[in-house]
């Protein structure tokens, strides 16, 4: 190499260093410059105006810091202007797998005010804050200012009130997406669709679940935007379909959603099948019937291009002719709903060709047999749905010959729930070895489960719940390494759990409740199970036995149903180590320790508990505010009554069948709490006036006090209680008379005053104003006076006890009128029990009754809406019994 030239090639590369640097340094100093000043005051009010539980704007800071590097913000690279705001929440609720995570990403919801000072970012193209928490404000009409926006996503972020119309001016929108899905705090509506009218380059619309039903004018605005691509209207509900159109102006539409708006049966629009561009089409839940006319406008085969069609819930698909018409393009069709539609096993012999067909819904119909082969190629299908039809007579190895007999079937998605199956499980289902989600519950499927099953590597999801499987379950399922949900609830399944279960290190749902299960469950059933959430084994007799005395699961669970095994008699001390736990049902379990001092502190995100009916001792000081519903009833817990914190949710306290004692007065007085609408604290020793402050407790329905040592006057602030249905206070000591104030409860299905000191007449408003009354039972008092005819306009009563009081003169010739008791009308509802939500199931409280029968006492609980009953004896009751008394049944 010449020198001249080693020089030149020296000089060449140290000169394009020296460029590079300049230029890295000049980028360097710009960027640090990019952001203006202006904008950034503007985003700084912006983010002070709303509530950022989880910091999700951390980055937001600084007078002089870089805004074009905050979290959810772009600039334009040349001039520095801010042009987007991206920042939503978390909308796919039904995709958390746990309730701490749905709780995250309700958390990280941005909510409060937005900022006006948004207009300052004049070149401002995109702002997204859809999926937030905004709890019902009204969109701003000042957004309607920001002229240079091409794309605005306000869909399910809480919003209430009118859309305002001042949106009409952003004229150069392409994507506008206000869809609220009906959520807690949202309620958006639209009268006038006129403002959409100058949105000439609008490509997508979402507006599902506004209410439109006052825009008569939808269809017509809608047609005037010649750019639309996309239109998504989902249960917005639409007034009319506007099935005669004379013009159409949507030739670039490729998708349109007008799904659950309930056309009131009207036959299927002709337009609709003139958009001979349309990709995707879901009418579901549209209730369109009868077929469409065919023709050459007005029937499938034009929709040459459709890929996607949901069509569920709507008559006219039943029809062979329409079925037909789609075969003509079936050969497009890749994803195909027709559930609920009334399509037979014979009509859908008429559906053919569907060769490119990977997802089919079929669920809910009125199908008998298997799939026809004709129907297109099946060992390609992925996804099917057959569930809630009629395969009676028919065998699952027959039902799934067509993917059976396939080389390579691609079955992933398997769905024959509540389908009325009979027979057995097949070995042959380890010849879909693609399967990810199988679901077969609620039918009448016997037999044992098949040791082949564990062949299905991939299966994520198995639900066999609710059908007369019996057998162990086989050892083969710790082999489904891809396990994430196993429901085998509600079955006849015998024998004890296998060990192979602990192999199953992505599973989280585990539901084996209401089986025939026996045996010693031990820490090796969990040894691997770290991402365990949801454990349901309720209802077997099972024993849990850890190998070792300070076991630590490798879980941690959110929720735990393990009532009617032997946990006992210690309180097991793994349990404490479960800090995520909502849930827990331990009831009946064999515990007869104390609870342990730190176990409300072990469990800070509590909201459901049962551990009733064991023999839990000791004292109760106090019930965590986290906790919703609470049943600790038929144990042996002593002392006072416990403390309620006034920032206490409680719905629903059971402390009934213990030992507890002393006064009501700082349980019921001294919180300030109105939430509570179940509490029974029946049979404890409780003593002492019943306190006057039950202004507080307006939301009761349900009330029991039976059978303490209560004594007093009833105090007058019950007639408070205007929700309550069911109150029940026998065996007390109260005295005095029944107060005037109760006659307000006129939602009261139950009343019950037995074995008390309660004087004075029977009130005539019990009969004008309690007209709801099915069980009133007043025995064993001291009320005189006479029965009135008042007492006659209860009409629904089913247990009338007026025995051993000192009631005299005649018997009312009007009790006829009981239509219940003389069985001129039956009693459709129970009157007796009162169901609360319980965590992912229900608590019942059940009221009871104590009627004495030929000297002998009987109590009437579950049963109770069944016991038809009246018994005025021991009174000084005089004259003729009045022959109307005959006609009654009880």
């Amino acid at each position: 190499m010449s020198a001249v030239f080693k020089f030149s090639y020296i000089s060449s590369l140290y000169l394009t260093f020296c460029l590079l640097l300049v230029l890295a340094l000049s980028a360097k100093n710009y960027d640090a410059t990019l952001c203006h000043d202006d904008e950034r005051q503007a985003l700084l009010q912006f983010k002070s105006g709303l509530v950022d539980e989880t910091d999700r704007l951390a980055s937001w800071v600084g007078e002089t810091s870089d805004c074009c590097k905050w979290a959810g913000l772009t600039c334009d690279n040349i001039t520095g202007h801010v042009h987007k705001i991206h920042l939503p929440g978390k909308c796919d609720f039904e995709f958390c797998n746990t309730i701490k995570e749905c709780e995250e990403a309700t958390r990280q919801r941005l909510r409060g005010d937005i900022s006006q000072s948004i207009l300052y970012l004049k070149q401002l193209e995109h702002l997204d804050l859809s999926c937030n928490g905004f709890r019902g404000i009204q969109i701003p009409r000042f957004m309607g200012s920001l002229g240079n926006l091409r794309y605005l996503n306000l869909s399910r972020s809480g919003f209430g009130g009118t859309i305002p119309p001042q949106l009409g001016n952003l004229t150069e929108l392409e994507v506008l997406c206000l869809g609220s899905f009906y959520e807690a705090y949202e309620f958006t509506s639209i009268i006038n669709m006129q403002w959409l009218s100058s949105m000439r380059s609008l490509r997508h619309l979402d507006m599902s679940g506004v209410n439109l039903t006052e825009a008569s004018d939808w269809f017509q605005v809608i047609n005037t935007l010649p750019s639309l691509a996309q239109l998504h209207l989902s249960s917005s509900g639409l007034p009319d379909i506007h099935p005669n159109v004379a013009s159409l102006n949507l030739t670039f539409l490729s998708s349109l959603d007008l799904s659950y708006n309930n056309f009131n049966k009207s036959f299927m629009p002709q337009w609709i099948f003139s958009i001979t561009s349309l990709v995707s089409l879901d009418l579901s839940g549209c209730h369109f019937r009868g077929p469409p006319i065919p023709s050459s406008t007005s029937s499938f085969h034009n929709l040459t291009s459709l890929k996607f069609l949901h069509i569920s819930e709507n008559e006219f698909m039943s029809s062979s002719l329409v079925l037909k018409e789609l075969s003509s393009i079936g050969g497009n069709l890749i994803s195909l709903d027709m559930g609920s539609c009334g399509v037979k096993s014979a009509t859908l012999d008429s559906l053919h060709n569907l060769t490119s067909l990977l997802s089919l819904d079929l669920l809910g119909n009125q199908l008998t047999s298997t799939i026809p082969k004709s129907l297109g190629n099946l060992c390609n299908l992925r996804h099917i749905n057959m569930g809630i039809n009629n395969f009676e007579n028919i065998s699952l190895t027959s039902l799934l010959r067509s993917f059976l007999d396939c080389k390579s079937p691609s079955l992933e998605s398997l769905h024959l729930e509540s389908s009325q199956l009979s027979c057995s499980l097949p070995n042959q289902l380890e010849q879909l070895v693609n399967l990810v989600h199988l679901e077969l519950g609620e039918n009448g499927i016997s037999g044992p489960i098949p040791e082949s099953i564990g062949n299905l590597s991939f299966l994520r999801s198995l639900y066999l719940e609710g059908n007369l499987i019996s057998g162990p379950i086989p050892y083969s399922v710790g082999g489904l390494s891809s396990l994430e949900a196993l429901a085998l609830s509600h079955n006849h399944l015998t024998g004890t759990l296998p060990e192979s279960l602990g192999q199953l290190s992505k599973l989280k749902y585990l539901d084996l409740s209401h089986n025939l299960l026996t045996g010693v469950v031990t820490d090796v059933h969990f040894s691997k199970l770290i991402g365990l959430k949801n454990l349901d084994g309720s209802g077997n007799n099972l024993t849990l036995r850890p190998h070792h005395a300070n076991w630590v699961p490798s879980f941690q669970l959110e929720i735990l149903y393990i009532s009617s095994w032997d946990l006992g008699p210690q309180f097991p001390l793994w349990l404490l180590t479960q800090r995520d736990l909502s849930c827990l049902d331990m009831r009946n379990t064999k515990i007869s320790s104390t609870m342990p001092e730190s176990f409300w502190r072990s469990f800070p995100n509590l909201q459901y508990l049962d551990m009733s009916q064991n023999q839990i001792q000791g004292r109760l000081f106090e019930i965590p505010a986290t906790l919703y519903e609470v049943d600790l009833s038929s144990n042996l817990f002593s002392g006072k009554l416990p403390k309620l914190f006034n920032s206490s949710m409680l719905d629903v306290l059971d402390l009934s069948n213990n030992s507890f004692t002393g006064s009501l007065f700082h349980l019921l007085c001294s919180w300030g709490g109105n939430f509570i609408e179940a509490l029974n604290l029946a049979n404890n020793h409780l003593s002492g006036a019943i306190p006057d402050c039950w202004e507080k407790w307006q939301s009761l329905i349900f009330l029991n006090l039976e059978n303490n040592n209560l004594s007093g006057v009833i105090p007058t602030t019950m007639g408070y209680l205007s929700s309550l249905v069911s109150l029940n206070m026998c065996k007390n000591k109260l005295s005095g008379r029944l107060p005037a104030s109760l006659m307000w409860l006129k939602e009261l299905q139950i009343l019950e005053f037995a074995s008390n000191e309660l004087v004075g007449s029977i009130p005539t408003w019990i009969g004008t104003e309690l007209l709801d009354l099915r069980i009133l039972n007043l025995r064993s008092n001291s009320f005189d006076g006479t029965i009135s005819h008042e007492l006659c306009y209860l009409t629904a009563i089913q247990i009338l006890d007026f025995a051993h009081n000192n009631l005299s003169g005649n018997i009312p010739r009007c009790f006829n009128n009981f239509t219940v008791l003389s069985k001129k009308e039956t009693t459709e509802i129970d009157p007796v029990s009162v169901f609360f939500h319980f965590g992912h199931g229900f608590t019942e409280i059940t009221n009871s009754a104590s009627l004495v029968m030929k000297g002998q006492e009987y109590t009437y609980s579950t049963n109770l809406d069944l016991v038809m009953f009246l018994d005025l004896s021991g009174n000084k009751l005089s004259g003729s019994i009045p022959v109307e008394l005959m006609a009654l049944q009880a």
